[in-house]
């Protein structure tokens, strides 16, 4: 095993415990409502009270990568973030997002799949969020910023 091993090895098992503390706070977020699901929403939400955001969520899968549009969007709340000191995650494992976010009601009660380009998780001014799965992701964030990577690529563990 060579050094470049050992540290490939270290990389890879830090972006899994990583990637169980998104899925924990995801998790944590739903049951408590704070979490916000959806392009259109989430610009909504960022326009109206971008303070009580944490955490932005940007996930793609292969094929909608190439989509010039939204793109466009990630780049424009990815600029907006930056400006309000939110931290962004890039997930790649949307089916995973989906499992975990399961699936959302739309207009007249019909089931239908939820937009999971971008997820925000809030924090209520009025209740504190205190949760180490959540500082686990921060601090994971301000380390890739640290190393001029904005917006660092996390894939969600397969259960």
């Amino acid at each position: 095993m060579t050094l470049e091993d050992l540290a490939g090895d270290k990389a890879t098992e830090r972006m899994d415990s990583v990637g169980n503390a998104l899925e924990e706070v995801l998790g944590t977020a739903l049951l408590q409502r704070n979490v916000t699901v959806g392009v259109h929403e989430a610009a909504k939400l960022l326009n109206v009270d971008p303070d009580s955001v944490v955490l932005c969520l940007l996930a793609t899968d292969e094929v909608e990568d190439q989509d010039i549009a939204l793109q466009i969007h990630f780049t424009l709340i990815q600029a907006f973030c930056c400006e309000n000191d939110i931290s962004i995650l890039r997930v790649t494992n949307m089916s995973r997002l989906a499992e975990i976010l399961g699936t959302g009601v739309g207009s007249g009660g019909t089931a239908e799949p939820l937009d999971l380009h971008c997820v925000l998780i809030t924090n209520p001014h009025a209740s504190p969020w205190k949760d180490s799965a959540l500082s686990k992701v921060m601090c994971f964030c301000r380390e890739s910023r640290f190393l001029d990577q904005w917006v660092p690529v996390i894939n969600l563990p397969e259960r």
